[in-house]
């Protein structure tokens, strides 16, 4: 009888490549099919005895991984989770092995890729799923890779590669680059980063780090008070958005500033309280700390001293009022004056400070509540306001957390947002240090003999339908095409109106036909300059007259952000930059950047950030200003505040970092002269209040319509390295004010002055200076 087994009951047999066959220790006989035994049994795991583990025993190490070398903190709830994770996963061996350090610092990269804030809270569901995927990932108290345990593995320590399932149950971006550090672990990989010693030829040229961030591309940042940080806001925009978005416009500037001036040394609690009535008097015999008052908390204190921040409103009846996150109440300035005097323009839609006095209504005097409208609404009675200011601004280094020399590459960072990515090129934490090597190595310091190549020039309002301001864009080219070779600039800037006029709201005259014709001019001139094409990067903004929005608008303000130019009428533009890169070799090639109004340019990540906006900001200021009681002329000319004249001790004094750079220049273009005296005092008030208040539109809806869920891009919060406001409406100018150099060229035609183009060369992370030619 045949005792085969039937087919199906028969076991398959296994073929095994002969490159992982074991070889036998005897030539006479075959390595078996199957392996040995000790070849094919799994090794024994090791059990790990869960202990109950002290948080205040794990406290010095978390402290050490954590804070020391993350800059995070631990919540006293965070620790205990931690604390119950480790006596679980590691057992009595979490010291003397070291398993509990190699968890901590997974659990706090893992952390810093999940974006989850500097206060790490146990409560948190983003250290509940970390903790979760780490379980399933532990074997003998270690987190162990891919290769031994067949799960996914995303630790950076032992150098492995990123799995993208598991990325994804983290929260982290898939990449393809091995993290070998915590910087490529957090923004690292979007950059691209390369070590010092790549010869790639691409990463040698500086264009290569530059980068053009759209306002529709930046990163919509949200300020969590709960946690004090900032948040990406992952909801799907809308340019129609619901009503409640406009809310929450105004509830992110507010919270944006409120928390700026709580870390201001002027508004920071003392350890020893003061009995002088809160005011934005101080002096240094009595130090008193500065103190906000929410509206709501007005109720029932009639005659007493507080300080308001809030927005500058109209209402209905015509009367201003400031409102915050609790309510509104009527504001009387008949009396306020600014400080310091005339220092900065005051118009509804703004953030201020206010420090007066509330009076209830007559009726509600010792009523209570009765008198009021509650909370929410708008409260009785007025607030009498005898000081008005705006809330100062921080500096940048500040802001990131920066200590060190200004310009220096010894730089060290501590608290702050320094692990924020504002526009998705790299954390100042993450990349800043690597950046500025990067700088250092591509940007050779300039020299007497040939000009430098970290050079922006930026050029104003550019009519092409006036036959000079080609005749001038031509002129300039000229000049820096006639310069050595390797000192191109890096970026040309070209702003609108490109035209005069909304030539696409005005039907009889060509509408669009018209307008394209206007660019393809603008291309022929271009074209005549192959070598400037092709070695820098040109950057077109545009203005209110600028396609598509002005056939719908006539010129009059358009929402913000804006568009670009459609590429229906830039084409030809297109076509000369393709032509001239057909000529050259080069990795990196010319490019034309149609970008949106306003824009940022990014260059070497977070190292250099230029704004560029084109408004007419300066008129705008003094059509809307609210008009304020000037001081008296002797209390102008005294030097310093005393305590009789009720004058602040510093909190919203011009700073001295706030320096008019020469605006005139002289015959080789080079800055001279210096400008009239109230040019110079309109340019610092134009600068200060743009920057105080950290928003390129603090106006109300009606004046200046912002875009609500494209409102963070507005921001200039942290404060950019430098802005490029072309506002034709003030006089042109390079100022630096906390840091932040700000440039206004203006008009490429000079006005009153026939055949002189104006422009502005910026030097990056220096300073900028104007520049004229003849036609």
């Amino acid at each position: 009888m045949d005792r085969t087994p039937a087919p199906f009951f028969r076991r398959p047999q296994q073929h095994i490549p002969s490159s992982s066959a074991i070889p036998s220790s005897s030539p006479a006989f075959g390595t078996p099919v199957h392996p040995l035994k000790p070849f094919s049994v799994n090794a024994p795991k090791v059990v790990i005895l869960p202990i109950i583990l002290p948080p205040a025993s794990l406290r010095p190490l978390a402290f050490r991984t954590f804070t020391k070398k993350h800059s995070l903190t631990l919540t006293s709830s965070a620790l205990q989770e931690l604390a119950t994770f480790i006596g679980r996963h590691c057992g009595s061996g979490w010291r003397e092995e070291g398993l509990a350090e190699r968890v901590l610092e997974e659990i706090a990269r893992s952390w810093k890729n999940r974006n989850g804030g500097v206060i790490v809270e146990g409560s948190s569901k983003e250290l509940q799923e970390i903790l979760k995927t780490l379980e399933g990932n532990m074997s003998g108290g270690q987190v162990v890779s891919a290769g031994r345990t067949g799960l996914p593995r995303g630790d950076s320590m032992l150098e492995v590669r990123d799995s993208d399932a598991f990325n994804t149950s983290l929260g982290l971006r898939p990449t393809n680059l091995i993290r070998d550090d915590s910087n490529a672990s957090f923004g690292m990989s979007g950059l691209g980063v390369q070590e010092a010693g790549d010869d790639d030829e691409e990463t040698k040229d500086p264009r290569a780090w530059l980068k053009v961030v759209g306002a529709f591309e930046q990163p919509r940042m949200v300020y969590n008070v709960g946690k004090r940080h900032f948040e990406k806001d992952t909801a799907k925009p809308s340019l129609l958005p619901p009503a409640s978005h406009k809310t929450a416009v105004f509830r992110n500037r507010y919270h944006v500033i409120h928390q700026r001036l709580m870390r201001n040394e002027s508004f920071q609690t003392s350890a020893v309280s003061s009995s002088r009535k809160p005011s934005l008097q101080r002096s240094s015999s009595n130090p008193q700390s500065l103190k906000i008052t929410p509206i709501a908390n007005l109720l029932g204190r009639h005659g007493s001293y507080h300080m308001l921040l809030g927005l500058l409103v109209i209402l209905p009846t015509g009367g201003l009022a400031i409102s915050d996150l609790t309510g509104t109440i009527a504001l009387d300035l008949a009396q306020a004056v600014a400080l310091p005097d005339d220092s900065a323009w005051f118009c509804p839609g703004m953030i201020v400070l206010v420090d007066g006095v509330y009076e209830e209504e007559e009726e509600s005097i010792g009523k209570g509540l009765s008198g009021s409208s509650g909370v929410g609404g708008t409260l009785g009675g007025r607030f009498q306001g005898f000081i008005i200011g705006q809330p100062p601004c921080e500096r940048r280094k500040a802001t990131l957390g920066i200590s060190g020399p200004e310009r220096g590459s010894d730089l060290t960072i501590g608290g702050g947002f320094g692990w924020v990515d504002f526009l998705g090129v790299g954390s100042e934490r993450a990349v800043g240090s690597k950046m500025r090597r990067l700088q250092q190595n591509l940007l050779q310091a300039p020299s007497q003999d040939q000009p430098s190549r970290d050079r922006v020039v930026i050029i104003g309002e550019l009519n092409l339908d006036q036959p000079r301001a080609l005749q001038a864009l031509r002129r300039i080219l000229t000049l820096y095409a006639s310069e050595p070779e390797g000192s191109t600039p890096l970026s040309f800037v070209l702003t609108g109106n490109f035209t005069q006029h909304a030539v696409m709201a005005r039907g009889g005259s060509g509408g669009s036909i018209e307008y394209k014709e206007y660019f393809d001019a603008l291309a022929s001139a271009l074209s005549d300059f192959p070598a400037l094409l092709q070695e820098a990067t040109f950057v077109f903004v545009p203005g209110d007259n600028d396609g598509w929005v002005s056939a719908s608008t006539a010129g009059a303000s358009a929402p913000l952000p804006r568009k670009p130019v459609p590429d229906m009428f830039t084409s030809r533009i297109r076509r000369a930059f393709a032509t001239a890169n057909a000529e050259t070799s080069a990795r990196v090639q010319g490019s034309a950047v149609w970008t949106t109004n306003p824009s940022r340019v990014s260059l070497f990540g977070p190292s250099h950030e230029l704004v560029l906006f084109r408004d007419d900001l300066s008129a705008r200021l003094r059509r809307t200003s609210v008009n304020l009681k000037r001081k008296p002329v002797e209390s102008q000319e005294n030097g310093d505040s005393s305590a009789d004249n009720d004058e602040p001790a510093g909190l919203l004094k011009v700073p001295d970092s706030m320096d008019l750079d020469s605006t005139e220049p002289d015959a080789h273009g080079a800055a001279g002269g210096s400008p009239p005296s109230h040019d110079v005092r309109a340019v610092q008030k134009l600068v200060k209040t743009l920057l105080d208040q950290g928003y390129l539109a603090p106006f109300r809806q009606p004046i200046r319509p912002v875009h609500w869920d494209y409102a963070s891009a507005l921001h200039l919060y942290p404060l950019p390295t430098a802005i490029a406001l072309i506002d034709t409406t003030a006089p042109p100018f390079c100022i630096t004010y906390e840091g932040c150099h700000v440039m206004n060229p203006g008009s490429l035609l000079v006005p009153g002055r026939k055949g002189i183009g104006r422009w502005i060369e910026y030097r990056l992370g220096g300073e900028g200076r104007l520049r004229e030619c003849t036609l």
